[in-house]
């Protein structure tokens, strides 16, 4: 557990620095640009390990779901590296980790799974830590807090989704569609935005591909040896961690509204997760 544990906090290191360093690309290279290396540099990562399926790979009956995935996955990187440009790191950060508060809600509208009634109470308790970060009165509500909270939206629907197409496509299916439909649809905006950049910030872009894809790898490790349940609490470090970049390079200090929020929602995120380790399958909702 202690390796399984260690490896959890380097991940939410490792991820907190790919997220400061895509807010420093960003003020050089467009937000498209940023994504765009990210996913191309993890597709040439994997490429080899794809190849080995040859074209066995492609074959699916799933690419309507395959296409949410990817998009949904797509947009949740799209909507919280705009956010981090315009509101504090640790913000956008704790907004887009409120994405398990979500799933239940997802899967309760649109695949008809009933949310068991103990959950509703920790539901209710990160909900409000989303609205006290939000603050949603005219003087104090942002934009781009909201475009923050759309990336937890839609990592949701990636997450619902992923486990989905896992129960009846092999790992290196899911990979290379999630890979080339994100590719394919954020290549041109990339393309048509790209501009001169310092040779660093391109250096900045390759070294930030290559730590999402070790972000992912150790995120794999940790989770192989214990179940989320466990692990849960030392992931939401990486809200730590992304508010110690905050003020070390930006001088942006959390509010005690958002120290608020994010201990709700952290505490809710944490116990619907125990909770879901916890519970039996439940069936879908019968029609009405």
């Amino acid at each position: 557990m202690q390796r399984a544990i260690a490896l959890s906090l380097l991940t939410s290191f490792v991820a907190s620095l790919v997220a400061a360093g895509s807010k420093l690309a960003a003020q050089y290279v467009s937000v498209h640009v940023v994504v765009f290396s990210q996913y191309l540099v993890g597709f040439c990562l994997y490429l080899p390990l794809l190849m080995k399926r040859g074209t066995g790979a492609f074959q699916t009956q799933r690419f309507g779901l395959h296409c949410l995935r990817g998009l949904a996955g797509l947009g949740a990187f799209y909507a919280y590296y705009s956010a981090i440009l315009h509101v504090s790191l640790v913000d956008a950060t704790l907004l887009r980790n409120s994405a398990p508060l979500l799933v239940p809600l997802l899967a309760l509208w649109f695949l008809g799974i009933r949310v068991p009634t103990k959950r509703w109470w920790p539901l209710a308790i990160g909900f409000v830590g989303v609205l006290v970060i939000l603050r949603p009165v005219p003087e104090n509500l942002s934009i781009w807090h909201l475009v923050g909270f759309a990336a937890a939206w839609m990592m949701a629907a990636s997450m619902i989704t992923t486990r989905l197409l896992t129960k009846t496509e092999s790992n290196a299916t899911v990979l290379l569609y999630y890979f080339t439909i994100a590719l394919l649809v954020s290549a041109p905006m990339a393309i048509y935005s790209v501009t001169n950049a310092p040779l660093w910030v391109w250096l900045l872009l390759l070294a930030l591909g290559l730590g999402l894809a070790l972000a992912l790898w150790l995120y794999t490790l940790a989770y192989r040896a214990v179940k989320p349940s466990v692990l849960s609490p030392v992931s939401y470090m990486s809200v730590v961690f992304a508010g110690a970049w905050g003020w070390l390079f930006w001088q942006e200090l959390p509010s005690a509204w958002s120290y608020l929020g994010t201990g709700l929602v952290v505490i809710s995120a944490c116990v619907i997760l125990w909770f879901g380790d916890d519970d039996t399958p439940v069936s879908p909702r019968p029609p009405a």
